[in-house]
């Protein structure tokens, strides 16, 4: 017993040991506070696709706070083409009108839903099982099932299905992207981004230069005339018309054209990086010990600010951070 309990303290001291040693990012030269951030006007409660809850269940999503109440025994799932989407474990999908709070409609799915995606009268659903489907929001109906490979465990960021003209895009909890004809009902190709075991669910979907790009974690993918595949130790990606810019979980921060071809790149070591802006000419990373780095889109140069920020759920909404109960503005 004696001797357990050594080893029990042993452990202990060797794990806080670990703690206290770990690295953090220490910038050089910080250049100022960051003159444009504060408290804000809500607090961050959770974070979805293109929305974030905060206090008394209501929704912030496209720079305001919408008059929208999600139910207690529900979660919020995003925002989508002027509906607030949340449901419950069970399946009981709520749709709620942005602009309108009696326009509501109710979907009782029986399958926990991952994410949710929608466009005019077409609902896209990625269910917790992976499963894929289709339905008309006027008449409830099931326009198309597709079943996938269940994921064994998956990163936080899960991207919504989405809806370009006759083409669905689900972007997969198992790194696949699997292109549907909403009108034929068909499926027409699946894309492996990639397939690691674990934490594989697509976390970043956009279409840029004609191409499709997709990342999980562990890869980007460009899809146009050819499939280009990148591996990248990811934990944020943002674009803008041109170029891709991705922040990794070694502190650095590069930028690829839609071929993945590298740009340029800056380092920043031990950096957590929370989250990214691009903003006129600029990049805005901002970082977990209370920085927000300025780097111009070159990369070339850049300048390090401090921020005062605690833990919290972190949402960004066009031009500003919001931290738990405070905002960081890019402008």
């Amino acid at each position: 017993m004696k001797i357990l309990h050594i080893a029990i303290i042993a452990s202990l001291l060797f794990a806080f040991s670990a703690c206290s040693s770990k690295e953090v990012f220490k910038p050089a030269e910080v250049k100022d506070d960051w003159e444009y951030c504060g408290g804000s006007d809500v607090t961050i409660e959770g974070v979805a696709s293109e929305a974030a809850l905060v206090e008394d269940r209501k929704v912030l999503a496209k720079g305001r706070v919408l008059d929208v109440i999600i139910p207690e025994d529900q979660k919020l799932l995003g925002y989508s083409d002027g509906w607030v989407m949340s449901a419950d474990i069970d399946g009981n999908l709520t749709l709620q009108y942005a602009t309108d709070n009696k326009m509501v409609e109710k979907f009782n799915l029986k399958r926990t839903i991952a994410t949710a995606g929608i466009k005019d009268d077409l609902l896209a659903v990625l269910f917790a099982s992976n499963e894929m489907a289709l339905y008309s929001i006027a008449d409830k109906s099931l326009l198309l099932k597709e079943q996938g490979d269940a994921p064994i465990v998956v990163n936080s960021k899960i991207v919504k299905p989405s809806i370009k003209d006759d083409l669905v895009l689900f972007s997969t909890l198992d790194g696949k992207v699997v292109i549907i004809n909403s009108q034929t009902k068909k499926k027409l190709r699946t894309v492996i981004v990639s397939s690691e075991e674990h934490f594989n669910n697509i976390i970043y979907f956009n279409l840029l230069d004609n191409k499709i790009i997709a990342a999980t974690g562990h890869k980007i993918l460009s899809l146009g005339e050819k499939e280009i595949r990148t591996d990248f130790d990811i934990r944020d990606v943002v674009s803008d018309d041109k170029n891709i810019y991705i922040a990794t979980k070694q502190g650095e921060i590069i930028s690829l054209n839609s071929d993945l071809q590298k740009n340029a790149s800056a380092k920043f070591p031990f950096a957590h990086f929370l989250g990214m802006i691009v903003h006129n000419q600029k990049l805005y990373a901002l970082e977990k010990e209370g920085y927000i780095i300025e780097l111009s889109k070159d990369l070339s140069e850049h300048a390090v600010y401090e921020v005062s920020i605690d833990d919290g759920y972190v949402y960004i909404d066009g031009k500003i951070f919001f931290v738990g109960d405070e905002y960081i503005s890019v402008e």
